[in-house]
């Protein structure tokens, strides 16, 4: 995992969502940032969609920047392209941009495992939560609710300390491409 503390790895990719370049620069909040590694078809990442959706709504006005990324091999998975990822980011509502890293550079640079993977920096854009957005998962019967993700940016925007518990992401592993 990418340890506490680290500055955010820089990058540019492209947005499938406005047909931009989009670099990190130009994500960023003011006060903190959420990297997300997305894709379309995990059943992890299609459970938590919603609170994703409610999540980027409840912080976005509090000065927190939001973005999702998906590093898939498209090759193998073609269900993760780019033009598949513009309809579901518009059929899902997301309200972020969500880029594609082909090249699987940034998710190695992230040390990004699975789809959902959530990172949060904080406004010097030091890391300071990785992580799972919360206990549940499909068929769980565990409630929908994004508390560990909110609980580490209400940290970071009220100035305390995010909890060094910390649980890992659970999901679908990223698809890397065969060398």
């Amino acid at each position: 995992m990418l340890p506490l503390g680290t500055v955010a790895p820089a990058f540019t990719l492209p947005d499938t969502v406005s047909d931009k370049d989009v670099s990190l620069e130009d994500v960023v909040g003011e006060r903190a940032s959420v990297v997300m590694f997305l894709c379309n078809h995990c059943p992890y990442v299609i459970h938590v969609n919603e609170e994703i959706v409610r999540l980027v709504e409840d912080y976005e006005s509090k000065g927190v920047g939001f973005v999702g990324i998906s590093s898939n091999d498209v090759v193998n998975y073609p269900q993760d392209g780019p033009e598949l990822m513009k309809t579901h980011a518009a059929t899902v509502g997301y309200n972020f941009p969500y880029l594609y890293d082909e090249s699987q550079d940034v998710a190695k640079a992230y040390d990004a495992a699975c789809t959902p993977d959530f990172y949060i920096f904080d406004g010097e854009k030091k890391l300071v939560y990785r992580g799972r957005l919360d206990s549940s998962r499909p068929n769980s019967g565990n409630p929908l609710t994004g508390v560990d993700l909110r609980a580490a940016l209400d940290a970071v925007l009220s100035g305390g300390d995010v909890t060094d518990k910390q649980y890992p992401s659970a999901g679908c592993n990223i698809k890397w491409k065969r060398a």
